[in-house]
């Protein structure tokens, strides 16, 4: 059976690079999920999960957006930031989660309203991946 060869970087260079038989993504355009010897896909990330099935088994991530490049079975995930889910600190999502919250409401025009939505859906997606 092929299996799809999956590299994800982030501006500090390869997280992880793993065989899969299948990838699942948030997309902008609603999850997908990709299989071997998929068609050619460009496809942009929103802030959610992505799940595979490596040799350990079924392995889970919170993704901060990005873009998935597929081809002749190679997935290359470039994204800011991602996390396994057994390595989040869910206390310190939590603490960001309420940090962004508070900055929404305060009603302080320095606030940057994009930035603070933005660190809001980064630490809701964290926390849900419990």
């Amino acid at each position: 059976m092929s299996k799809i060869h999956c590299r994800i970087i982030t501006p500090r260079g390869v997280y992880k690079e793993f065989y899969t038989s299948i990838v699942n993504v948030d997309t902008v355009d609603g999850r997908r999920g990709i299989l071997p010897n998929h068609m050619p896909l460009v496809t942009v990330l929103k802030i959610g999960k992505l799940s595979t099935e490596e040799e350990s088994g079924r392995q889970e991530y919170a993704v901060a957006g990005g873009v998935l490049y597929f081809r002749d079975n190679l997935a290359e995930i470039l994204t800011d930031a991602i996390e396994n889910k057994d390595e989040i600190d869910y206390e310190r999502a939590e603490k960001a989660r309420q940090r962004a919250q508070r900055r929404l409401e305060s009603n302080d025009l320095n606030v940057d309203l994009k930035r603070a939505q933005v660190a809001l859906q980064k630490a809701i997606n964290r926390i849900n991946m419990r």
